[in-house]
């Protein structure tokens, strides 16, 4: 393999700023491109940091730096490598990238690096995958599934699940093979057996998924109820930062307002939406009529309900009343729309300040979650945010994953298909397929488990994997 560098820090200024290369140059360019201070200096100290100039290919100095070497195998690509500490000025790193890349060293594509290292054995795919996704972990939960594939916990468990059914296959092969001589061969019970306990642990492997994804992804929370109720100030509150235009006037949000935050450690994306009316005249408004634009903007806001993974109903409790929540029917009439759409619900109690309910939950509230606020005074903004967080995972049915172990999706995806196969095949053994039969769907369901660790990927798959990851890893 060529010789490659890249810059292996984010851009931008900082304290420090790496160049680093990997390859059977590595050494060479180092020596070509750093003039040491130390005048005992005679060669590179494997894994020990050197100071002195670093230099462009005129000899010209670039900056005052620390240089390590670090032979291979045992380094993170697997191949002898070499790192520049510099200061973290953009101008002084990208020289010194240049003057690697003049004296012989190829820039380095997306997630090379990385690349390397799985081919070189240092990590397996799903280990890969993890070094992107600790970087760029949203929340301390993801991080910490994310450290654990590092670790190889996802890798070593579908890997002792394959060696389990490669193990199953070659005695079906062998009694296949050997059907006339005296060879002890299994029976479908013990067959059954052992492929139903893979799917089991397969199936434990996948309880994590959900959850994980919503760690990374976010969850879409939907911030809706009548004009005036409070939605655009609870969005203030829940994000700590004035984003949305919050006025006495009615229907001043028009479009949807779409602001990424984590709430209580979940990454969501709170959407403020237009106020909902039942009035087409607006009635209910008389010195604020509907118009075309705030007709559109409802239209918006009931589209974006139904894309919503959570809706959060902000009820006016000022104009409600102390008595609103003793009623039979909630008394806002734009309030009843939301109650029969069946996304996960939330109803918040807003302007407690000015007033409280005389009863809570509301009486026509049923079994829904309820919290009393005050989107003005920030008064039990943190409970929402608990009670935002419970609502999506109770009803994602998002358990916390066992052992620490959550596959990501393209993870999920292999598991899921070797699940399936698995399950086919008990089908097939109970209505007495034959056994050269079943160690076809053996070696299927082998193959993606293997893609989890990358044993059994196409060069297509590894290109998109790595396509995502930064130059520089």
């Amino acid at each position: 393999m060529t010789t490659i560098a890249a810059i292996a820090t984010p851009p931008g200024h900082g304290g420090i700023g790496i160049v680093r290369v990997s390859g059977a140059l590595a050494k060479n360019l180092l020596a070509r491109i750093f003039l040491p201070f130390s005048p005992y200096f005679e060669n590179f100290h494997p894994w020990r940091m050197h100071r002195g100039r670093i230099l462009d290919t005129t000899g010209e100095a670039l900056d005052d730096a620390l240089a390590v070497y670090m032979p291979g195998p045992r380094t993170f690509t697997g191949e002898d490598m070499a790192e520049l500490h510099c200061h973290g000025g953009t101008l002084i790193v990208q020289n010194a990238l240049k003057s690697l890349l003049r004296l012989g060293a190829r820039m380095a594509e997306r997630g090379e690096f990385s690349r390397r290292a799985f081919i070189n054995g240092r990590m397996d795919l799903s280990q890969a995958e993890a070094v992107a996704e600790m970087i760029s972990a949203p929340t301390p939960e993801d991080l910490r599934y994310s450290l654990n594939r590092l670790d190889g916990l996802l890798g070593r468990r579908t890997q002792a699940l394959r060696e389990s059914l490669e193990t199953l296959r070659a005695q079906l092969c062998l009694a296949v093979d050997f059907s006339e001589d005296e060879v002890e061969a299994l029976t479908p019970r013990d067959i059954a057996r052992v492929v139903e306990d893979v799917a089991r642990q397969i199936r434990q492997l996948l309880t994590g998924t959900k959850r994980a994804s919503l760690m990374r992804e976010g969850a879409l929370i939907v911030l809706t109820g009548a004009v005036n109720a409070g939605k655009s100030s609870l969005l203030n509150a829940l994000l700590g930062r004035s984003r949305a235009l919050v006025t006495d006037i009615a229907g001043t949000t028009r479009d949807f307002l779409e602001e990424s935050c984590v709430v209580d450690g979940l990454p969501v994306r709170l959407v403020d939406t237009a106020g909902l009316r039942t009035d087409n005249r607006g009635d209910l408004h008389p010195d604020f009529p509907l118009n075309s634009v705030e007709t559109m903007g409802i239209t918006v806001s009931r589209n974006k309900i139904n894309e919503a993974d959570a809706v959060v109903l902000v009820l006016d409790g000022a104009r409600l009343g102390k008595e609103g929540a003793c009623a039979a029917t909630c008394p806002d009439a734009t309030a009843l729309e939301v109650l029969r759409q069946t996304k996960p619900l939330l109803l918040v109690w807003n302007k407690c300040d000015i007033c409280a309910p005389a009863h809570l939950p509301p009486l026509w509230a049923n079994t829904l979650p309820c919290r009393v606020v005050s989107a003005l005074t920030g008064e039990h903004i943190d409970e929402l945010a608990r009670d935002i967080r419970r609502l999506v995972l109770n009803d994602a049915q998002a358990p916390q994953p066992p052992d620490g172990i959550a596959p990501n999706v393209r993870q999920a995806h292999a598991l899921e298909q070797a699940l399936a196969e698995l399950e086919e095949l008990v089908a097939d053994i109970h209505s007495g397929q034959t056994l050269d039969c079943c160690a076809v769907r053996l070696d299927t369901a082998a193959a993606h488990l293997g893609e989890v660790t990358g044993i059994s990927c196409t060069e297509h798959v590894l290109d998109t994997v790595f396509s995502q990851f930064c130059i520089g890893k």
